[in-house]
């Protein structure tokens, strides 16, 4: 299985970058895992609120497949702990999905339309964080889910 994080926004801080590639560093040697940053136009003004969902909506969709599962992270998912990510992990590995795809909405949120396309909403925490803090946060949890199930020492019980 392949892990695609995507996340609408700009690119990563340096310092984010770094992290990122640590994590996923880490995880190669058991998964393939990328991060595909969406970027919407720059001149976009985000006080049309619907607008900008539009677009990001838009660029979602058609990087879509039906390869891919797609998981939503939002605040208001279902909230699971890093032995449940590993379960869901190892579930996806059972059940074939060649691509999971772990979706980092924009700052509005995603519209109604990728909500439907989403297989599973997750929440990371009942609090609200920065995009290129979430993509590494979602980088450390799924080394941390492949840790977990190859029994690895890094996650402590």
């Amino acid at each position: 299985m392949h892990i695609e994080i995507w996340s609408l926004g700009k690119e990563n801080d340096s310092f984010i970058e770094e992290g990122v590639n640590y994590y996923f560093k880490k995880t190669q040697p058991w998964n393939s895992i990328e991060l595909v940053v969406l970027q919407p136009p720059k001149k976009m003004a985000t006080t049309d609120v619907a607008r900008t969902k539009q677009v990001e909506e838009e660029m979602i969709l058609k990087r879509l497949t039906t390869n891919h599962y797609l998981v939503l992270l939002d605040e208001r998912g279902k909230h699971l702990n890093s032995v449940q990510w590993s379960q869901q992990m190892q579930q996806f590995m059972n059940q074939g999905v060649k691509t999971l795809v772990i979706l980092i909405g924009g700052a509005f949120g995603v519209s109604e339309e990728v909500k439907s396309r989403a297989r599973q909403t997750w929440s990371l925490s009942g609090l609200v964080f920065p995009h290129q803090l979430v993509r590494l946060i979602v980088a450390e949890q799924v080394y941390r889910s492949f840790s977990i199930l190859n029994n690895s020492p890094y996650h402590h019980v």
